[in-house]
């Protein structure tokens, strides 16, 4: 069952910080009646320090109130509070996509001064791009920890060796280890990598070291034919040369 792994966990994360960015983004924009701009940091800062809070700064506060009531509260009211390991698991992830929002939060400033000098500067604060956010919970997710699923007052680590260690608001949290992703298994609803077209030269996630599994690739070549070197003809037609190539296809055994 995928309940209450990394993968969920990195789900839970990732959509409670998409909602917070969007919020927080609509607010900015004035498209939302609820609110607006952060009006909190308008009389920080100062002139005789070389710079003042000004702009319009990202509310990120009703953005993760907005977030908590639509994602938290349902499920609370649901389980009563907590309920169990994977409940408090969902809930804990949810947070911690929203503290990667506010983590990532910096200050843009504009200099203003005479011949484009700073004497003064205008500053306000905005969110990161959710790339840079999403980028900061695959790793979040990369070292998820994995948790008890007997809830004993708070979570806790399934190692007792490490349960001292304390367990921190933008950790991600997953009771159930992760089936294996890479061989076929109807009932699960996974199809496995087996004939899967992969990238021969990558890396990443799309290259056949990774994505086949270490069980290594096939290769084929594959003819494509199209047509190429178009020329309008007067009156009135398009004169097309048949071109053809052959590229080579990798696909996962």
């Amino acid at each position: 069952c995928f309940v209450g792994t990394k993968e969920t966990a990195f789900i839970y994360a990732v959509t409670s910080a998409g909602l917070v960015h969007s919020v927080t983004r609509s607010c900015s924009a004035g498209n939302m009646t609820e609110c607006s701009c952060d009006t909190n940091l308008r009389h920080g800062g100062s002139a005789s320090e070389g710079w003042h809070w000004g702009g319009c700064s990202d509310d990120i506060h009703y953005g993760m109130s907005f977030s908590r009531k639509f994602l938290d509260v349902p499920v609370k009211n649901i389980t009563g509070k907590s309920g169990s390991g994977l409940v408090a698991m969902n809930l804990h992830n949810n947070e911690a996509g929203r503290q990667a929002v506010a983590k990532l939060m910096s200050v843009d400033c504009r200099c203003h001064g005479v011949s484009g000098s700073c004497a003064v500067k205008t500053c306000w604060k905005t969110m990161s791009s959710f790339e840079k956010i999403g980028r900061f919970l695959k790793d979040k997710y990369e070292n998820s920890i994995q948790i008890s699923d007997r809830l004993k007052k708070k979570l806790r680590r399934k190692e007792k060796s490490q349960r001292k260690i304390p367990i921190g608001k933008e950790d991600l949290l997953y009771v159930n280890k992760s089936p294996n992703y890479c061989v076929e298994d109807q009932k699960l609803g996974i199809p496995g990598t087996q004939g899967r077209e992969c990238n021969r030269t990558s890396e990443g996630p799309d290259g056949c070291n990774l994505l086949c599994c270490g069980r290594g690739y096939n290769t084929h070549v594959v003819r494509h034919v199209e047509r190429c070197e178009c020329k309008f003809v007067w009156c009135c037609y398009v004169r097309c040369r048949r071109c053809e190539t052959m590229t080579d296809v990798h696909t996962c055994k």
